[in-house]
């Protein structure tokens, strides 16, 4: 089992930039994917992001490609988003996820963080 906590949230004008990080806890930090959901009031969590055991792959949904990055630092049982040139609409709670392997949806990760909320202004 693995606990997960999000920090780096808050708020931004449209066009600049935040980093997210999420801490495990646990020493098996590398035996899971990582992934980075969101969810706007009304709306559906989705997904963001997600990264392989070893960081070797990763995917974007299609509306923060080239603009978001995952990464993870497995020595210090980190996963992270930066965000740049953020817009309005990437307003949202943000939630890290863990999985056995490496998935999109939410249904593919058991373990989720508390959320940090990102806010972009026009």
């Amino acid at each position: 089992q693995v606990q997960l906590v999000e920090s780096g949230g808050g708020l931004v004008q449209a066009g600049g930039s935040l980093r997210l990080s999420c801490a495990a806890s646990g020493r098996t930090f590398s035996s899971y994917a990582m992934g980075w959901f969101r969810q706007a009031p009304g709306k559906e969590r989705e997904f963001v992001a997600a990264i392989s055991r070893s960081g070797a792959s990763t995917y974007y949904a299609n509306s923060v490609k080239g603009r978001f990055t995952i990464s993870r630092d497995n020595a210090k049982n980190t996963v992270y988003l930066q965000m740049n040139r953020l817009k309005p609409e990437d307003t949202a709670v943000y939630y890290c996820a863990a999985a056995s392997l490496t998935a999109t949806t939410v249904r593919g990760y058991a373990y989720w963080g508390q959320g940090t909320q990102v806010t972009v202004s026009s």
